[in-house]
């Protein structure tokens, strides 16, 4: 399309359609386009001479940029909203395509328009709009027209310094840094020549002065060495490409200001590249270079064979030109360029820095590979889809009602924005507007969205924030500050539940006069009211606590692992363990062992063995009455046993239930029973206080402690029971 070029000397109707037949035709549109929407748009919005004169300016750019059809339409409808004309008329009849772009730009330029000083006040917020402008687009050819816009009103801003200095600062924050993503380098020249001129006049004019040339003197400079060195490489029978530009104002500033040099220390104000197909030739053109031209001392740098830290290679010299100038020049191959320009290596990514994101990374490449394809190469619906698929995302960008870009992931609910910006904010949601609308906390945000938050007086959030099948959450960060909400600002709510809640259990276990000193200790925790917080929020159960207190109740067993009651042993050498019985018996050999229908211990409980004459070793509680008779006279008897925990068993208990009694009563218990698959060996009942309440006593077999403890505790629940608890001692 650049036949197509028009330098626009006065602009006029007739001149623009005549630019309009040249371009169609250069373009080989299959239909014209662009003139009948133009000629439409002129007994409209158009007819603004200003109108027409930034229209033929956009074009202008547009033609170097090698815009399509659909695009300059776009463009041109573009340039007729900004001067206020309603878009509904002037859409219809285009492309779908088109209309989907125009929608696109203008979402853009909104986006923009109302977020830019926020991003000027807050660096940090800066590279966040940055990404969410990008992250709005679905076609990049949107980008272009943004960026040319940009360019055209920054050269009529001239003569209007407050207007020029807003319009600098737009560019340098957005539109500068995307072009040099995007590798347009033809914009981004100019869009920071110009912003930095406006901005800092004094330091551009210094410059200006210390370069001495025009641009146009230096770009003739460059392109008359491309051609000589691409005749010295044709001569020599290599294959290759030389390109390059002259470094503009802004740049020579910028590298002046990071190196600390004068101008004259610079050697790359003229710069060129040669892009060959393997190392050697890189290497060949080298010394072709210095055989033409003077290389000057000290300038030689080899990333070939050293690349840099993030693998850049090249190989860069500066010589003495015509004129006996300096020009700089880098020798690569085709694979070298592809990963300085696209890869981690990527110029943009080392002339900004910031944080490396692969995500996002991804998607600039996409877009300048797109870019970079010629107008052959992909249709219309096939560039949209490709570019598509290859830019899709994993984060979000939405906005604070003051403009601050929020980086989510995508999911993200309303929520996790309000705990984003602030964990207080968080707290105190109670509800959101998305773009002015009100919309429930389980709305998932979408790149671009304006939220802003509802929020109480008081921080209050709810534990159903939590419930993930709820969906008011969807990433770890918020729930993370949720749950620590609970637990830090509900600690004494935790203590008064925990506290009803194990002085229940140690009841119904016949533990009620336990000492709960010591078993904070065995938690890692520093007091009791911990020790009840704990049980409050759920990170201890009740059995935990009184299984750990029944093994406190025997001071020998204070500084033993819980899981084990040692003594001495009183007799015997050598260990055993009866087979199927889960209990380790210390300092005897293979003894029968059976459970004492005294205290009908359970695994956790202290336990002692005792010898009888002819029945082996009976198990017993270490608190069992009979126990404490025995460690008398008889206490030659008693043998150190601990609960096995290879094997698992069964264990009788005995239970006591107290009730109002009603009909379906045992039917309900039995249910109870079932469910929590506990075997029942014997059950009797009698009633009290003239028949109105029954007492239950059941014989049952259970796993372990914590299966007791359940059990207790689902006893309870059932209508008209009044009180369950494990019966302590049982006639043997």
């Amino acid at each position: 399309m650049a036949d197509a070029r028009a330098e626009f000397d006065t602009v006029t109707p007739d001149r623009l359609r005549d630019w309009f037949r040249d371009y169609e035709a250069s373009a080989r549109a299959d239909e014209a386009l662009c003139l009948p929407l133009f000629e439409r748009l002129l007994d409209g919005p158009l007819a603004d001479p200003r109108a027409l004169g930034q229209l033929s300016e956009l074009l202008d750019v547009m033609a170097g940029l090698s815009a399509d059809p659909g695009t300059v339409c776009c463009a041109m409808l573009f340039v007729a909203e900004r001067h206020g004309a309603p878009m509904a008329p002037w859409r219809e009849g285009l492309p779908v395509a088109v209309r989907e772009r125009l929608d696109s730009l203008l979402r853009l330029q909104q986006v923009q328009a109302e977020n830019v000083e926020e991003g000027a006040r807050e660096g940090g917020s800066a590279e966040g709009l940055r990404r969410l402008l990008l992250a709005l687009v679905s076609d990049v050819r949107v980008v272009l027209i943004a960026l040319a816009w940009q360019l055209v009103l920054l050269r009529g801003a001239k003569g209007h310094p407050q207007h020029a200095t807003r319009l600098a600062r737009e560019t340098m924050l957005i539109h500068a840094p995307l072009a040099n993503r995007l590798g347009v380098w033809q914009l981004k020249w100019e869009l920071e020549d110009l912003a930095f001129r406006f901005e800092e006049p004094e330091a551009y004019q210094r410059v200006a002065r210390q370069v001495a040339e025009r641009r146009a003197d230096r770009e003739g400079f460059i392109r008359d060495f491309i051609e000589r060195l691409g005749e010295v490489l044709a001569e020599a029978g290599i294959r290759g490409e030389v390109v390059g530009r002259p470094k503009h104002i802004y740049s020579i500033y910028k590298k002046m200001q990071r190196k600390g040099l004068d101008i004259r220390e610079l050697f790359d104000l003229r710069a060129v590249r040669v892009l060959v197909e393997d190392v050697p030739a890189c290497y060949s053109v080298l010394g072709l270079v210095h055989t033409h031209w003077q290389p000057i001392p000290g300038e030689f740098d080899d990333y070939v064979t050293t690349p840099k830290g993030n693998n850049y290679q090249s190989l860069h010299t500066a010589v003495v030109g015509p004129e006996g100038k300096s020009v700089e020049v880098q020798i690569r191959t085709w694979d070298m360029n592809e990963h300085a320009e696209l890869g981690v290596a990527a110029h943009w990514r080392y002339k900004e820095g910031g944080p490396n994101d692969p995500a996002f990374d991804r998607k600039v490449v996409a877009m300048r590979q797109l870019l970079d394809a010629s107008d052959g190469d992909l249709g219309d619906e096939d560039l949209l889809e490709s570019f598509r698929a290859a830019t899709s995302e994993d984060r979000v960008y939405a906005l604070t009602p003051r403009g601050q870009v929020i980086d989510l992931a995508r999911g993200a609910t309303v929520l996790d924005f309000a705990y984003h910006v602030h964990t207080e904010v968080g707290h105190r949601c109670r509800g959101a507007k998305v773009n002015g609308r009100i919309v429930p906390l389980t709305q998932r945000v979408e790149n671009g969205d304006r939220v802003e938050i509802l929020t109480a007086r008081e921080p209050r959030p709810s534990r159903d924030w939590l419930n993930p099948r709820l969906g008011f959450i969807h990433g770890a960060r918020a729930r993370a500050k949720v749950r620590q909400w609970f637990k830090r600002e509900s600690h004494e709510e935790h203590v008064v539940e925990g506290r009803e809640l194990v002085e229940e259990g140690l009841r119904r276990m016949g533990l009620a006069e336990s000492d709960l000193a010591g078993v904070p200790e065995r938690f890692q925790l520093k007091t009791v009211e911990d020790l009840y917080a704990a049980v409050g929020n759920g990170d201890l159960t009740v059995a935990q606590v009184a299984g750990a207190a029944e093994r406190l109740a025997t001071p020998e067993t204070e500084t033993q692992p819980e899981d084990l009651v040692t003594r001495t042993p009183k007799r015997g050498r050598g260990g055993g363990r009866r087979k199927g019985s889960g209990i380790t018996i210390e300092g005897v050999g293979n003894l029968m062992t059976t459970i004492a229908r005294c205290c009908q211990p359970v695994p956790g409980d202290p336990v002692v063995g005792y010898i009888t004459r002819g029945r082996g070793v009976t198990i017993h509680r270490a608190d069992c009455p009979n126990v404490l008779r025995w460690q008398g006279e008889e206490a030659h008897r008693l043998l150190d046993v601990h609960w096995g925990t290879r094997e698992e068993g069964r264990y009788k208990v005995g239970l006591q239930i107290l009730a109002y009694d009603r009909r379906e009563l045992f039917k309900d218990i039995s249910s109870v029973m079932a469910s929590a698959e506990v075997p029942v060996r014997d059950i009797s009942s009698h009633p009290e206080d003239g028949g109105d309440r029954m007492d239950i006593r059941l014989q049952v077999e259970v796993r372990d402690y914590e299966q007791l403890s359940e059990l207790l505790s689902r006893l309870g629940n059932i209508r008209n029971v009044i009180e369950t608890r494990r019966l302590r001692e049982q006639a043997a």
